[in-house]
């Protein structure tokens, strides 16, 4: 990052992205926000209170005024950056922003990259990384569930209940420190005996909390539910009435579907993806084949499978967590035990979105408080928990010490207290342009 006066530069961009509306809000940040604006606008207007201006540009012999916009002007550190920051609320035709843009680089701004403009809220301890990607989280939710999630990161549930964690391996660590610095004191037993007593009751607590948590994660990402079966059983007429379009194509010829057909809906309030597989059985064709072929991997990455079959005879689980669906009830009976449809009478069709919105909520609900929500945190978690367990089977005080440092080390990635820089790079390329 190149710099300006030894700050770093005033980024801009488009927070309210390039769709077509009536308004396109751009943002700026850095040290040199304000000299920027007065630039624009003549002057700086009063903090906070959104201000209608006319944007000139100021390069020429005459000043050409770029449009008429409401400008609001947020000093540091009391801002999202924490830096000096504006926000220039245009008429969002292209002509417009444009303009602005290059009369923005003009006076030494530049783009914002993905991301930036939280990176920077963090860099200036605006928020934690917990925070950040909770903002981002957010920002793609599409279900209640989620956006309450997101929200719930974003106000601190996961760094607080973190910090807590981390403000007990800092206790041990000091009785540890001790308990090395003055063997020959005649410590009394008691505080070597309390400090593994807490620690097994954190080590059994994040265990706890790593079994519970497993669906806020799943309800980031949402599910995939895999609709299998033999061919001609009515697995493309199925997902095309859960999903309430043609999105597959339906024949009476055997092997129709030859490759994943995949369709993103919402059950329970979960994000899920419903995917139409080729029919399962032994078969020459090789383009058949390599359908079969994908359908088990399919299988394999489910979350759920819905396996569909006709007739009186229920066929073998191909999956642990596979739910048995009995189509063409208008010519069949259904077994006991399995759920009976008609995708052509839709008879039954309400009480199989009833159990596949209880699968999804149920794949994606916890016990835990503030759950973990991306693998990046259940690996730093799972690792802490690693340390923990080993300091405990350590007879060595040094031993026990370094384990116990190395798992706070762990704890530290979680929030961003440990500086990882490829870290950064990871967590804050995943935003949008403006963000």
């Amino acid at each position: 990052m190149q710099e300006r006066d030894g700050h770093p530069p005033v980024i801009f961009a488009l927070a309210s992205g390039l769709s077509r509306a009536a308004i396109a809000v751009m943002r700026l940040s850095g040290a040199g926000t304000g000299r920027i604006v007065e630039s624009l606008t003549g002057r700086l207007p009063a903090p906070r209170r959104a201000s209608l201006r006319g944007l000139w540009r100021r390069d020429g012999a005459e000043p050409v005024l770029l449009d008429r916009a409401l400008v609001l002007w947020f000093p540091g550190p009391d801002s999202y950056t924490g830096e000096d920051s504006a926000e220039l609320h245009l008429h969002a035709g292209p002509a417009v922003i444009n303009a602005v843009a290059d009369t923005l680089v003009a006076l030494g701004a530049r783009p914002a990259e993905p991301g930036e403009f939280t990176r920077r809220a963090f860099a200036h301890g605006r928020m934690d990384l917990m925070q950040a990607e909770g903002i981002a989280d957010l920002i793609d939710a599409e279900t209640e569930a989620q956006r309450q999630q997101a929200l719930a990161q974003v106000d601190g549930a996961q760094s607080q209940l973190y910090q807590k964690w981390a403000d007990r391996l800092r206790t041990f660590l000091a009785h540890q420190e001790a308990l090395i610095d003055f063997p020959d004191e005649e410590l009394p037993p008691e505080v070597e005996r309390g400090l593994l007593d807490g620690m097994r009751v954190l080590h059994d607590t994040m265990q706890t909390y790593l079994a519970e948590g497993a669906g806020a994660e799943r309800l980031r990402r949402g599910l995939v539910f895999a609709i299998v079966g033999e061919p001609n059983v009515g697995k493309s007429s199925l997902l095309n009435a859960l999903a309430g379009r043609d999105a597959a194509i339906v024949s009476s010829r055997a092997g129709t579907t030859r490759d994943a057909i995949e369709v993103r809906m919402v059950l329970g309030d979960v994000p899920v993806t419903l995917v139409d597989t080729a029919g399962l059985r032994e078969t020459d064709d090789e383009i058949e084949a390599e359908g079969v072929r994908r359908s088990l991997f399919h299988v394999k990455q489910a979350d759920c499978v819905v396996q569909v079959f006709t007739g009186d005879v229920v066929p073998e689980p191909v999956e642990g967590n596979s739910l048995l669906v009995c189509n063409k009830t208008d010519l069949y009976h259904a077994p006991e035990g399995t759920i009976g449809i008609s995708v052509l009478t839709h008879s039954g069709m309400d009480v199989l979105r009833t159990v596949l919105a209880d699968r999804a909520r149920a794949l994606t609900s916890g016990r835990a408080a503030a759950p973990f929500t991306r693998a990046r945190h259940r690996a730093a978690l799972e690792e802490t928990v690693h340390h923990i367990g080993r300091a405990l089977d350590m007879n060595w005080p040094e031993m026990r010490g370094e384990e116990m440092r190395l798992a706070m080390r762990a704890l530290g990635r979680l929030t961003g207290a440990v500086d990882v820089e490829a870290l950064l790079d990871t967590v804050f390329g995943q935003f949008c342009i403006g963000k």
